[in-house]
């Protein structure tokens, strides 16, 4: 098991050194690249909660990607921020709920399913990590305190909850 935990901090290590930037555009290759790191997860033995803090950062990023990408193209609808939503969970959870992962009894932390109570603890941290952007650089005369701040804050906060919830299980 300790040799896993190596090789995934290296490799995490290495995906920050080569990291570049991107842009906030969902494509096909991202959502494939996620979903494989997911599936790697599960081989190094990582617990759900841990990779579903990271589900549920992505299921906030697409919600927002696509209102974004709706009120440009002005496709704007009573409610469309809740459909949106709750279309993006349903396309999460039921797959799940279908493949035997979500609504296991053995799969549990603290009486809550240990997907549900990661996805929603990463949504949460996401708001978090934006909401610290904001008042950081609010603080600073509004202006970052360094480059791509308004990337690396956000992914702190869920980088020290996975360590810290790793550290907990």
């Amino acid at each position: 098991m300790f040799n896993k935990k190596i090789i995934l901090l290296g490799i995490i290590l290495l995906g920050l050194f080569f990291a570049c930037t991107i842009y906030a555009q969902p494509c096909p290759v991202c959502v494939v690249a996620i979903g494989a790191g997911l599936g790697f997860s599960r081989w190094f033995g990582i617990d759900d909660v841990i990779s579903s803090i990271w589900i549920g950062a992505f299921m906030v990023s697409l919600i927002s990607w696509t209102l974004i990408f709706m009120r440009k193209k002005n496709w704007n609808f009573h409610d469309d921020g809740i459909i949106i939503t709750l279309s993006y969970i349903a396309l999460t959870y039921i797959p799940l709920y279908y493949a035997g992962i979500v609504g296991h009894p053995e799969n549990q932390i603290w009486g809550i399913d240990k997907i549900i109570f990661g996805s929603f603890a990463g949504s949460f941290m996401v708001y978090v990590g934006h909401w610290l952007h904001a008042y950081l650089k609010k603080i600073n005369n509004n202006k970052s305190f360094f480059n791509y701040q308004r990337v690396v804050v956000p992914v702190a906060v869920l980088l020290l909850t996975s360590i810290i919830l790793w550290i907990i299980i």
